[in-house]
C-alpha cells in the first residue's frame, strides 16, 4: 500500500498559477502508474492527469491541456501537477492516486477510471475567484 499526501491547494485569482505535490511513501515500488483526479462540488471525481512510473508517459485531459503540466521526481517519490492561467471552473478538491495496473498507461478506460487506482490521498483544495 502507498501512502500518498498532497499539498499545494490554495486561493488564487483567474490566470493565476498554483503547483500541486503529491509525495509517495511505502510500497512506492508497486506503484506503476500515478494521477490527479479533481472533483468539483456536486459532481464525480475526474481523471485530470496520470504518468507513468519512469515519469515516460504523460496524460492530461483536454479541458486543461495547455494550462496543466504533470510531471514526477522518482529521487523525491514525489508527483507534481503544474496549473496554469487557472480558471473558476478548476475549482475542486485534487486527489492524488497511485495504481498497480499496467494497464492505465495503455488505456483511457483504465487510467480515467476512479476504480484503478487502489491509493488516494486525502486530496488539496484549490479555489479560483476573483
Amino acid at each position: 500500500q502507498v501512502q500518498l499526501v498532497e499539498s499545494g491547494g490554495g486561493s488564487v485569482q483567474p490566470g493565476g498559477s498554483l503547483r500541486l505535490s503529491c509525495a509517495a511513501s511505502g510500497g512506492t515500488d508497486s506503484s506503476v502508474f500515478m494521477a490527479w483526479f479533481r472533483q468539483r462540488p456536486g459532481t464525480d471525481r475526474e481523471f485530470v492527469a496520470g504518468i507513468s512510473a519512469s515519469g515516460m508517459n504523460t496524460h492530461i485531459v483536454d479541458s486543461v491541456k495547455g494550462r496543466f503540466t504533470i510531471s514526477r521526481d522518482n529521487a523525491k517519490n514525489t508527483i507534481y501537477l503544474q496549473m496554469n492561467n487557472l480558471k473558476p471552473e478548476d475549482t475542486a478538491d485534487y486527489y492524488c492516486a497511485s495504481t498497480t495496473n499496467r494497464g492505465a498507461s495503455l488505456s483511457w478506460r483504465i487510467r480515467s477510471g476512479v476504480a484503478t487506482y487502489g491509493d488516494w490521498g486525502q486530496g488539496t483544495q484549490v479555489t479560483v475567484s476573483a
